[in-house]
C-alpha cells in the first residue's frame, strides 16, 4: 500500500493522508497537486508533501481524484520556507499554501446537476424538488449556487437527495481549470498564392473588391519584415474593418492561426550602468566587503542619495553568476517608477508580481520563475512575491525595510514580508540587502550589535543639500487670524512661490475623503458605521458617507437623523477637502490626488504618477502612497498639512513611524537641481519627534525611541505576541478574553498586557478584544509558543469559546 500526506488549502494545523496505487506513488513528486474530496461532498486542491507507505491510525484513507500535474508546482525550498513561516507565526500550513499559490492554481468543486433523461414523471416530487425538475427542463446543468438562488434557501442539500433517490436527477463533481494562456490572433497567405502567378491571379479576382485588396497589398507590405502579422495590426495599418478580413478567410485566401504569448513583457533594449559617484562606490564596496561576514547588510543612506543605483550594480554581478534576484517593495505604487529606471538597464529579464495583475499575469510569472527562464531573472514585487518558486537565488533587496506595508495583517500567515526574505536568504545561501533612509529601530538595533553589517550613504547625489525644514505654529496663526482654510499664510507664501518658479509641489495630508467626522450643530450627533464603531467619512465628489473599515456607503442626510435639524457641518479634514481648497485659492494650475480613491485599477497609479513626471500636475495632493520612494525631478515644495495626526497614536511605534513618514514626504523635496523646502503645520512645534525630523537626525531619534523600548520592555529588546478575539457577541468576547488573560497570566505572569479593546473596537458587526504577550530576550520563543498553543487547544475544546475567532498575530504591529 502506497500513501501521501497532502497539505489542503484550509487552516487546519495537520497534513492529510491519502491512499494512491503504486503507478501513482511512483509519478508523483513532492509539490504536485493532486485533487482530493475532502468532508462529505467538497473537492479540493491538495500539495503533495509525502510520499510513504504507512497508513493513518484514526482514518481509513481515501482514494484521490485525479493528478493535476505533470512536474511539480512547488519546489523543495518553497516547502521549507512555508514551513517556517508556518511555525514561526503560528499558522497552518494550509494558510500558507492559500496565501502563496495564485488562485488559478486553487481549483475548486462545483457540483453540477443534470437532468436525468429515463426519468418518468409519474413518481410525486415535493414543491422545492418540483421547481428544481422544472428548471433542468430549461437548463441543461445546474451548479449548488444556481440552484440555491432559485429556492432562496441555503439548506438545499436534503432537496437534491431526493431528487438523487427518486432518480430525477443525476450528479458530477467538476473541477475547473481557471488558469487560460492568452491567445493572440494572426493572420496569413495560403500556400498557392504566394508564388507570382498565384498573387496576379489574386489581384485580379479582387480588382472589383477595393477594401479587400488593399488588406491584401498592406499583408504584402508587412511581410517584407519576415515577422508574423497580426490580425489586429493588418486591420489598423490597412484601415479595413474585421468583417473584411472574414471575408477573404471565408473566400479561402487568408487563414487565421493563433500563438500563445505572455501577458506581460518588456522590450529587451538595454542601456549601460550608470558610473556611481565616489560615496556610492565607496558604499558599494562595503556592502560587498560586509557580505564577506555578513548574510545581511543594512544600507542607511539618505533620500535621494542614489540606493537605486548601487542595487543595480548589485543585481548586475548576481545575474552574471545565473542567479535569480528578488526585488521587494512595500508598495505597489513605487513598482511602477521602478520598473521603468531597471527596464533601462535589465530590459525583458524583469518580471513584475503583484496583487493589481490578473491572476492569469500572475500564473505565468509564477511558471516563469518554477522554469527559471530568461525573462524572470529578476522579480520586482510587493510582499507576497516572497512565496514564488525561486530555484537559485543569488540576492534579495528589500528596499525602504521599515515600511509596515511589509506586514500582513489580515487574512493568515500574518508575516513580515522582511523578516521572511531573511530567512528565504539564508535558505538559499543567498545575500541581502535591506535598504532605507529611516531603517526600522529593530534593523538599526541588529545593524549595532553586528548580527547586520552596516553601510552608511550620508551625501545626496549631485552632492544636492538635504531640504530645508521650517515648522509653521498652526495654533498661533489661528490666533492671529491668518489661516485661509487649511493653510496658513506662511505655506501658501511658499505654493506662490514654487509655482511662480515652474516647480511642482507635493502636499501630505493622510486622510482620504472630504472630512472624516459629519455633526449635527443643533444636537452633537453624527453618522455612524452600523457595522463599525466608526463615524462615517463624508466623499463629496460622490455626495456620500463611507466607512473606511467595511465600506458601507449611504447618501449623505439633508438633515439629522437624530433631531431633525438641517445645520449639518464637517469636522476634520482629508485629502479631498484639500483639493477643492487648492481648486479655489489657484485656479489656474492643476490639482491633482492621488489616494486610495483615485488609484483603483491596474494602472491608476501610472496614470497619476505619469502625468506628475510630464508636469501636467502643479500641485499633488494625497495620502502616504507619496512617502514611499517616489523620484520626481520638479518638486520643490514639500507640504504636511497636520503632523499631530500621526503623534498622537496609541501605539509604541507611532513616533518612530511618524519620524520615518515626515522624513520620507520631505525626501520628495529637491532631489534633481537646488535645495528643497519642506512645510511642516503643527500645533506642537517643540514637539520631540518634530524637531528630530526639521534637523533630520536619525540617530538621535534612534537613541530617544531605545531608551524608551528599553525602559518599558518593547522590542527590539523583548518580543511581541499579540492575540485578538473577534465575535459578533460582546459578553461572549468578554467572557473568552477574560478566561485567557488568567491562563496566560499564570504561566506568564506580569509579561501579560491587557486584556484591552482596540481604538476601533467593533468592526463588520464583530466586538474585538485584544492581549499582549512580551517575550523576555531570555525566554526561548519556541517553548512559549508551545504553551501559548497548548492554552488555545484548551480554550477552543469549551463549548461557548469554540465561536470566537482566535487570532494570533506574532511581532504583532
Amino acid at each position: 500500500m502506497y500513501f501521501i500526506d497532502v497539505i489542503l488549502p484550509i487552516p487546519l494545523k495537520k497534513t492529510f493522508t491519502y491512499s494512491v496505487t503504486e503507478a501513482e506513488a511512483s509519478f508523483l513528486q513532492k509539490g504536485m497537486r493532486v485533487a482530493v474530496s475532502f468532508g462529505k461532498s467538497k473537492i479540493y486542491t491538495a500539495i503533495v508533501f509525502k510520499i510513504h507507505q504507512i497508513a493513518p491510525v484514526l482514518y481509513e484513507a481515501k482514494d484521490i481524484h485525479q493528478i493535476l500535474d505533470e512536474y511539480p508546482v512547488v519546489n523543495e525550498h518553497q516547502l521549507n520556507h512555508w514551513e517556517w513561516i508556518s511555525s514561526y507565526y503560528l499558522c497552518s500550513l494550509g494558510d500558507v499554501y492559500r496565501a502563496a499559490l495564485p488562485s488559478a492554481f486553487l481549483l475548486e468543486s462545483e457540483t453540477i446537476i443534470y437532468k436525468n433523461d429515463s426519468f418518468t414523471e409519474d413518481v410525486t416530487l415535493g414543491d422545492d424538488s418540483f421547481l428544481i425538475f422544472e428548471a433542468l427542463q430549461h437548463h441543461s446543468q445546474l451548479t449548488i449556487h444556481q440552484v440555491s438562488d432559485i429556492l432562496g434557501k441555503k439548506t438545499i442539500l436534503p432537496i437534491i437527495n431526493e431528487l438523487l433517490e427518486k432518480n430525477a436527477v443525476i450528479i458530477k463533481e467538476e473541477i475547473y481549470e481557471t488558469y487560460k494562456p492568452k491567445l493572440v490572433k494572426y493572420v496569413r497567405l495560403l500556400p498557392k498564392y504566394t508564388t507570382n502567378e498565384g498573387l496576379q491571379n489574386l489581384l485580379e479576382q479582387l480588382s472589383r473588391a477595393k477594401k479587400q485588396r488593399e488588406a491584401v497589398l498592406h499583408y504584402f507590405q508587412l511581410s517584407s519584415s519576415k515577422k508574423p502579422i497580426k490580425a489586429k495590426e493588418l486591420e489598423e495599418k490597412s484601415n479595413v474593418s474585421t468583417s473584411i478580413l472574414k471575408a477573404l478567410v471565408d473566400k479561402e485566401i487568408f487563414e487565421f492561426y493563433h500563438i500563445k504569448t505572455d501577458r506581460i513583457s518588456f522590450d529587451g533594449t538595454t542601456n549601460e550602468i550608470k558610473e556611481l559617484n565616489e560615496f556610492q562606490e565607496q558604499a558599494y564596496k562595503e556592502i560587498k566587503k560586509s557580505f564577506e561576514k555578513h548574510e545581511v547588510t543594512l544600507l542607511h543612506g539618505v533620500t535621494g542619495s542614489g540606493k537605486t543605483e548601487i542595487y543595480v550594480k548589485l543585481i548586475k554581478e548576481v545575474l552574471a553568476l545565473g542567479k535569480q534576484v528578488l526585488f521587494l517593495l512595500p508598495e505597489i505604487a513605487l513598482t511602477t517608477q521602478i520598473i521603468v529606471r531597471l527596464q533601462n538597464y535589465f530590459g525583458s529579464q524583469i518580471s513584475v508580481f503583484h496583487s493589481k495583475y490578473s491572476m492569469n499575469e500572475r500564473v505565468e510569472v509564477w511558471n516563469n520563475v518554477l522554469n527559471n527562464k530568461s525573462k524572470a531573472q529578476i522579480i520586482l514585487g510587493a510582499r507576497s512575491s516572497i512565496f514564488l518558486p525561486f530555484s537559485n537565488l543569488g540576492l534579495i533587496i528589500v528596499d525602504e525595510e521599515h515600511e509596515s506595508s511589509y506586514k500582513q495583517f489580515e487574512p493568515s500567515p500574518r508575516y513580515n514580508a522582511r523578516d521572511a526574505a531573511v530567512v528565504l536568504a539564508y535558505q538559499h545561501k543567498a545575500k541581502i540587502v535591506l535598504g532605507s533612509a529611516t531603517p526600522s529601530i529593530e534593523s538599526y538595533f541588529n545593524a549595532t550589535q553586528n548580527k547586520y553589517g552596516l553601510v552608511a550613504l550620508h551625501r545626496r547625489f549631485g552632492n544636492i543639500q538635504l531640504p530645508k525644514i521650517e515648522l509653521i505654529d498652526i495654533k498661533e496663526k489661528f490666533k492671529k487670524k491668518v489661516m485661509k482654510g487649511h493653510f496658513s499664510d506662511r505655506l501658501l507664501e511658499m505654493i506662490e512661490e514654487a509655482l511662480n518658479e515652474k516647480e511642482q509641489v507635493i502636499l501630505f495630508q493622510n486622510r482620504r475623503g472630504f472630512s472624516p467626522v459629519v455633526e449635527c450643530t443643533t444636537c452633537g450627533n453624527s453618522p455612524q458605521c452600523p457595522n463599525c464603531d466608526v463615524s462615517l467619512t463624508f466623499h463629496k465628489y460622490r455626495k456620500e458617507l463611507k466607512c473606511h473599515y467595511c465600506h458601507y456607503q449611504r447618501s449623505m442626510p439633508n438633515n439629522c437623523g437624530a433631531c431633525g435639524s438641517t445645520t449639518l457641518d464637517t469636522k476634520g479634514f482629508g485629502t479631498e477637502q484639500i483639493e477643492l481648497e487648492l481648486k479655489e485659492l489657484f485656479p489656474n494650475h492643476t490639482i491633482g490626488r492621488m489616494d486610495l480613491d483615485t488609484t483603483r485599477g491596474k494602472y491608476g497609479y501610472q496614470k497619476i504618477i505619469g502625468a506628475f513626471e510630464a508636469q501636467e500636475i502643479d500641485i499633488l495632493v494625497g495620502t502616504q502612497m507619496l512617502s514611499k520612494g517616489l523620484d520626481f525631478e520638479n518638486v520643490s515644495l514639500v507640504g504636511i498639512l497636520n503632523a499631530d495626526s500621526m503623534l498622537n497614536f496609541p501605539d509604541f511605534r507611532a513616533h518612530e513611524r511618524a519620524f520615518q513618514l515626515m522624513v520620507q514626504v520631505s525626501g520628495r523635496a529637491g532631489r534633481s537641481k537646488k535645495q528643497g523646502n519642506v512645510a511642516i503645520q503643527t500645533y506642537n512645534p517643540y514637539h520631540q519627534i518634530l524637531q528630530q525630523v526639521s534637523t533630520t537626525n536619525y540617530t538621535e531619534m534612534y537613541k530617544e525611541q531605545l531608551q524608551d523600548r528599553w525602559q518599558y520592555n518593547y522590542p527590539p529588546y523583548y518580543r511581541l505576541i499579540k492575540i485578538t478575539l473577534k465575535h459578533k457577541d460582546y459578553t461572549k468576547v468578554d467572557t473568552g478574553i477574560h478566561w485567557l488573560a488568567r491562563a496566560l497570566q499564570n504561566i506568564f505572569k506580569e509579561n501579560v498586557l491587557g486584556p484591552t479593546e482596540p481604538s476601533v473596537s467593533r468592526v463588520r458587526n464583530q466586538y474585538i478584544k485584544n492581549l499582549v504577550i512580551k517575550i523576555p530576550p531570555k525566554q526561548s520563543l519556541g517553548k512559549t509558543k508551545e504553551q501559548l498553543q497548548k492554552i488555545k487547544n484548551t480554550f477552543e475544546a469549551v463549548k461557548d469559546f469554540r465561536p470566537i475567532r482566535f487570532i494570533i498575530d506574532v511581532d504583532a504591529y
